[in-house]
């Protein structure tokens, strides 16, 4: 006989799925999940006919804004957040990578000027899969294994 554990529902807030399992503890820390004060269920390694292994994160009284969803979206660019109200699901959005990048990411060349003076990084996305980024200062390309988030 099979035993399932389910995980409990959450009342209001947001479910990130889809996020590759490599990719996990990164959505945690870019979006400061360590330090929430609401309930932060996660699970990982998790069987997916779409993907090897995916994890999920439910996020309850927390509603994220572009900038935040941006972030997952270049750690994770296939997520996909569900918004939920009252147990419902009352929004889907998959995450999609923007067409330029502002004050998200720093810039990998340790000589840019915005790894020096109080400047917000910019970046043209120049490929999404996978992620490589050309700042707007310096040219050089930030690759997605390059990457550190704001």
């Amino acid at each position: 006989m099979k035993k399932q554990l389910n995980v409990s529902a959450i009342k209001q807030g947001t479910v990130i799925d889809h996020i590759p399992s490599t990719a996990l503890f990164k959505v945690i820390s870019i979006l400061k999940l360590d330090h929430c004060k609401d309930m932060v269920t996660f699970g990982n390694n998790l069987d997916s006919n779409v993907m090897d292994g995916k994890a999920i994160i439910k996020v309850e009284n927390r509603f994220f804004k572009d900038k935040e969803i941006n972030k997952i979206a270049l750690v994770a660019p296939h997520a996909k957040l569900n918004t939920i109200k009252d147990y419902e699901v009352v929004g889907k959005y998959v995450v999609e990578i923007p067409d330029e990048i502002q004050d998200i990411a720093r810039c990998f060349n340790p000589k840019c000027i915005t790894n020096h003076e109080n400047i917000d990084t910019y970046f043209e996305v120049i490929s999404k899969s996978p992620v490589a980024l050309k700042c707007r200062y310096c040219e050089k390309i930030t690759h997605q294994d390059q990457m550190e988030i704001k």
